[in-house]
């Protein structure tokens, strides 16, 4: 299992945003265009570090600033359709044959654009992106999910533009931003739009809050998967009934034996019906959700058989892509290539694409290439 082996394998991502994946050669030669103000002067390797170093700071309002500069350079139709085509040629590159792009149309209008022309100018990036990769040899199918910020009250609006493209390559809407104090019931109105068309939807839930965040997003606005999710472990303790401050990693020796834990109402409900969780195991690092890569709650549920899915959140503040997700999680809690596959299988599964395409990326590409990996080592 190294590391060229995790690259070459085909992998699915449902949880990327496109703000937080911008080349840093892309900020540094937009902002040189508009004139935007960067923290750092200097070379790419520079700003790159920079972007990490924020994400790693501890400080949310640093962490924040790092999404200030990335949406400031995509603000012009040019802009937009640029990142979104690298995009689409960066997942190619690490092996992504399906990815679930987000990005909130809301929060690039400072130069004039209107909605529809923000998403026209994304999945502009996209198609292009994608007839570049199949020419290169890296076939990839790339989605969009449009997001809603939560502190805003435009969530109707993006929900009605999500509808309006999706058959133009917007899969779903999302929402996202802090969790405390703004509720998902805030937007639901959104949400019973979307459900009266049929249409797909994730919403940030369970990283920076706790339980009533999950079960409001599932059972108040029926949400069809958990961004993160990682908080569900605040509802799984032990057999004799008693809970520990960090179940995610003093859960991990009583793993042996499944039948020692003890899952609360939601915690059962959440594995019972088969909810997609879209954890993101560096990300959830940097800002606290996980102690660290090998007590990430995601091994845990892992092997209580939950639903996860393995995604980068934002590769730019994270310093990563899936071949470093994966393979921090074979070197540093224990995967194997079936862990892998298993994951791989379970974010298509969950995709927020038709069955049929879904089921021919399952058994076209990816088992036959983990078959091909696993025979080989």
């Amino acid at each position: 299992m190294t590391r060229e082996i995790i690259a070459g394998l085909p992998k699915a991502l449902l949880h990327d945003h496109l703000d937080g994946g911008v080349r840093p050669e892309t900020v540094l030669e937009l902002a040189d265009e508009i004139g935007h103000e960067l923290p750092v002067n200097g070379s790419v390797e520079e700003l790159a570090a920079w972007f990490r170093d924020s994400a790693d700071s501890g400080s949310l309002v640093r962490y924040l600033e790092t999404f200030a500069h990335t949406v400031a350079v995509m603000q012009t139709p040019d802009h937009l359709y640029r990142v979104a085509k690298e995009c689409v040629l960066d997942l190619a590159a690490d092996g992504v044959v399906y990815a679930e792009s987000r990005y909130a149309p809301e929060q690039h209008l400072e130069r004039g654009m209107a909605l529809d022309e923000v998403v026209e100018a994304v999945n502009a990036g996209f198609r292009d992106g994608e007839r570049m990769a199949a020419d290169a040899g890296q076939p990839i199918v790339v989605r969009a999910l449009l997001t809603a910020m939560r502190h805003a009250a435009r969530s109707r609006e993006i929900a009605e533009l999500a509808v309006r493209y999706r058959d133009a390559g917007v899969a779903g809407f999302d929402i996202a931003g802090a969790e405390a104090g703004f509720p998902p019931s805030r937007h639901m109105a959104a949400f019973e739009y979307l459900k009266a068309e049929n249409a797909h939807f994730t919403i940030h839930a369970g990283e920076a809050f706790g339980l009533p965040s999950i079960w409001e997003a599932l059972q108040v606005c029926g949400a069809d998967r958990l961004g993160h999710g990682v908080r569900i472990v605040d509802d799984i303790g032990f057999g004799d009934g008693t809970v520990t401050d960090d179940p995610a990693g003093a859960n991990l020796a009583a793993l042996s034996d499944p039948t020692s834990l003890r899952l609360g109402r939601l915690a059962a409900y959440v594995r019972d019906t088969r909810v997609p969780l879209e954890m993101c195991p560096h990300s959830n690092v940097q800002t606290g959700a996980a102690p660290s890569i090998a007590a990430h709650p995601i091994t845990a549920l892992a092997r209580l058989r939950y639903r996860v899915t393995v995604n980068t959140d934002n590769r730019l503040m994270s310093g990563t892509s899936m071949t470093q997700e994966m393979s921090a999680l074979v070197e540093q809690a224990g995967w194997t290539i079936d862990d892998l596959r298993w994951v791989t299988t379970n974010a298509m599964k969950s995709a927020f694409l038709p069955f049929d395409e879904r089921l021919a990326l399952i058994e076209e590409t990816i088992k036959p290439a983990y078959a091909a990996a696993g025979a080989r080592r």
